[in-house]
């Protein structure tokens, strides 16, 4: 008998704990929906102080991306140009300096000639230009003698003159080549001889292919068709210096039309491909300020070329996206220059396109508060601002992506699906705060209306 009610009372008291447990797991349960949702009272001042807005969300597409470094770069062969010295002298006098904008065709610099060589072809042109003017007078003079000059002494001067308008035809091009303009060069055939030279701005390629121009450039050094000036970036010499042939004098530089590079590493390799293969534009955080008075880039970035070599020293790989730079003329006392608004060496994040989402919320960071693993929204109406929990799928730097699962109900309306509450944009960490300090509670001398709004006890029925 003692045996029997010893395991009938450990029966019961078994069957007691039992219940106390699923009693406590429900409590814990409705404890934890509970705390879930939670309204909290924010005076009209209060909001402003929080700067508080809110607004229905609206369902959209949402694309899951990752950040990559990257810079500014020049275009090898298209931002960036040489001017050399065409012949052996000395400079005796610079136009321009660094800063200040060039156009084609415009002076940069003047050279005191020195080089031998030059000095004897403007001699053997003046030499060939004489010669064919006498051979040319005895041509003409053995011409009118008629049959009683022998026809092959016509044909021997005839022959001499073409020997020398060919050699003068070489030494021209050869002037040419070192720089001379034809007036110049017409001057040396009747005499006057070059001492100096003047060294000229390039003029802009035009032999580029239409698909060149439409992604890289509409010229070599052009900065537009309207406007071909570029800006002269750095002098290599001083006034009095001697050059060599093929002397730097001088680099030239067009920042219209830039590169962005950005930087990967090999793990990302497959995520850069796909963007390239589909075409996926890419998001350029330019890190400027909100105060730079630009106008908006409506450029879309996509990538052009993916590296296939990888930088032993950073483990990285490269890839480019063409870039359209933006510029401002500013008049100087001496001249213009044009300042732009995208520099070689500016450092920049690159948001990668790798899949999409669709049939979500996209929040700003701060519309969202975390408390453990929770995540928190908060729905405005008038002062009532009721917490929600939430699901969320991603977040990056700026935005959180929550899910679209029925905890904010939603309405559609012109084959727009919005939420029907107003979802506060900001400030949710201090909203969060407050329901756990009790600081949102209706302050005394207040009510709650239907509405949601705070009105003064006095104030009721007026």
């Amino acid at each position: 008998m003692l045996a029997i009610a010893g395991g009938w009372w450990g029966y019961a008291n078994w069957q007691s704990r039992q219940e106390q447990d699923a009693a406590a797991g429900l409590e814990m349960a409705e404890s934890s929906s509970s705390a879930t949702t939670v309204k909290i009272i924010v005076g009209d001042l209060a909001q402003k102080n929080l700067k508080l807005t809110a607004k229905p969300l609206k369902a959209s597409s949402y694309w899951k991306t990752i950040t990559v470094p990257g810079s500014i770069v020049d275009r090898p062969g298209v931002s960036d140009r040489e001017v050399v010295a065409p012949a052996i002298g000395t400079v005796s006098e610079i136009r321009l300096f660094p800063g200040d904008t060039v156009r084609p065709g415009e002076v940069l610099f003047t050279l005191k000639l020195a080089s031998d060589s030059l000095h004897e072809t403007q001699a053997n042109l003046f030499k060939a230009n004489q010669e064919i003017k006498q051979a040319g007078a005895r041509l003409e003079k053995l011409r009118s003698a008629g049959e009683a000059i022998a026809q092959a002494r016509v044909t021997e001067v005839e022959n001499e003159i073409k020997q020398l308008e060919v050699a003068a035809k070489a030494d021209t091009e050869q002037l040419r080549q070192r720089g001379l303009s034809a007036a110049e060069i017409d001057g040396v055939a009747n005499g006057k001889l070059v001492s100096e030279i003047s060294v000229v701005a390039p003029k802009p390629a035009s032999d580029l292919d239409s698909a060149s121009r439409a992604v890289i450039s509409t010229g070599d050094l052009a900065g537009s068709d309207s406007d071909p000036s570029v800006e002269l970036q750095e002098l290599k010499v001083d006034v009095g210096q001697q050059v060599q042939a093929g002397q730097t004098l001088c680099i030239l530089s067009d920042h219209q039309r830039l590169a962005i590079e950005g930087r990967a590493f090999r793990d990302e390799t497959p995520l850069l491909e796909n963007s390239l293969q589909k075409g996926w534009p890419v998001e350029v955080d330019f890190q400027e300020s909100a105060a730079a008075d630009w106008p908006p880039i409506e450029q879309t970035f996509l990538i052009r070329r993916v590296a296939n070599t990888i930088d032993p020293a950073t483990r990285t790989f490269s890839f480019l996206l063409p870039l359209e730079n933006q510029s401002k003329t500013v008049q100087r006392e001496h001249g213009t220059q044009r300042l732009w608004r995208f520099r070689p060496g500016q450092k920049l994040w690159l948001h990668v396109r790798v899949e999409e989402v669709e049939n979500v919320f996209v929040l700003p960071k701060d519309a969202v508060a975390w408390d453990g693993p929770e995540a928190f929204v908060f729905t405005q109406n008038v002062n009532t601002f009721e917490r929600e929990g939430v699901h969320v799928l991603h977040q990056d730097r700026d935005r959180v992506v929550i899910a679209n699962d029925g905890s904010l109900p939603a309405y559609r309306r012109n084959d727009e699906l919005l939420t029907i509450p107003a979802v506060v944009q900001n400030a949710a960490a201090q909203l969060n705060r407050m329901t756990k300090s009790g600081s949102g509670d209706v302050p005394v001398g207040y009510h709650i209306h239907a509405d949601g709004s705070l009105h003064k006890n006095e104030d009721e029925g007026k």
